[in-house]
């Protein structure tokens, strides 16, 4: 039996939606949510993501004040500009565009964004009111799995979750919403200092697979029927392509789509999610002006 694939497009376009209907009654109320995406420099990676962030931002209807700023722009020019947009009631939200220029210090720039304005959910802040589960806002790729999980109506209270990847972007934060009382799972973390990763996984009802590398899950470490999430986003050359590569995920997708109940695809699973969220992060924290 094929797994059923879970269509992260879908229900992030259903999510926009719903953001988009919000922002017309705020603006009824006279407040226009606003993001301010910053990018530093020409990382190409970044260039295409902010360039998809102000798509959505069109598209639900909010007020786009994006900065791109030269590779050589210091630190304290940064820091400053951030400090702007702190004061600036009429911003509601401030998201960097990760990574930065070496000379910057990623640390310092993410401390230096008031918490009430932070939508990517990364300030030590916001770290912390997840981890005690206190109101705040939650990174958006973690918050996006937990909104797929339950928009696919997969049961997940008692559930074995198991998580491939320790980053503070995803393998930590959806470890800890995918234990909170509401998800209800069992979590546990695997990672580059697992032994026995296979004998873990094969116990999953729930894996998440954050790893950065291709083929980190495959058919003989899943057990029958278990859900299977792919964070990852892999390029590798394909001739058959016009540009030249293909995406896959850290899983190895046709091989698990026979083992799995369910399944995302790489691309047009979790990827379209992360954005979705930062829309209602960034509604949430227009909401909170009211």
């Amino acid at each position: 039996m094929s797994a059923i694939i879970i269509d992260g497009k879908q229900i992030a376009a259903d999510v926009r939606q719903d953001v988009a209907n919000k922002v017309s009654e705020l603006k009824e109320k006279g407040i226009a949510p606003c993001l301010a995406v910053i990018l530093v420099g020409e990382n190409p990676a970044s260039v295409s993501y902010v360039t998809g962030k102000q798509k959505a931002l069109a598209e639900v209807g909010m007020t786009d004040r994006s900065v791109h700023l030269p590779e050589s722009t210091s630190e304290e020019d940064l820091l400053k500009l951030i400090d702007e947009l702190n004061k600036d009631e009429t911003v509601h939200g401030i998201l960097v565009q990760l990574p930065l220029p070496k000379h910057i210090n990623e640390d310092k720039v993410i401390m230096a964004i008031d918490p009430s304005k932070d939508v990517d959910g990364f300030h030590p802040v916001s770290v912390g009111n997840m981890m005690i589960g206190r109101p705040g806002f939650l990174p958006c790729t973690p918050h996006g799995i937990i909104v797929l999980l339950k928009k696919m109506g997969i049961e997940t209270s008692g559930k074995h979750a198991v998580v491939i990847g320790r980053s503070n972007i995803v393998g930590k934060p959806v470890s800890i919403l995918l234990a909170r009382k509401e998800t209800n799972c069992t979590v546990t973390m695997c990672h580059t200092g697992t032994k026995n990763m296979a004998e873990i996984t094969k116990q999953g009802d729930i894996i998440v697979v954050a790893s950065g590398h291709p083929h980190t899950l495959t058919k003989d470490m899943v057990k029958p029927g278990a859900v299977i999430i792919d964070v990852g986003v892999n390029r590798i050359p394909d001739s058959t392509k016009k540009s030249g590569f293909r995406l896959i995920g850290d899983c190895d997708f046709d091989d698990l789509v026979e083992t799995a109940s369910y399944i995302t695809p790489v691309p047009g699973g979790v990827g379209p999610m992360t954005i979705a969220m930062l829309m209602y992060n960034t509604l949430e924290s227009a909401q909170n002006r009211l």
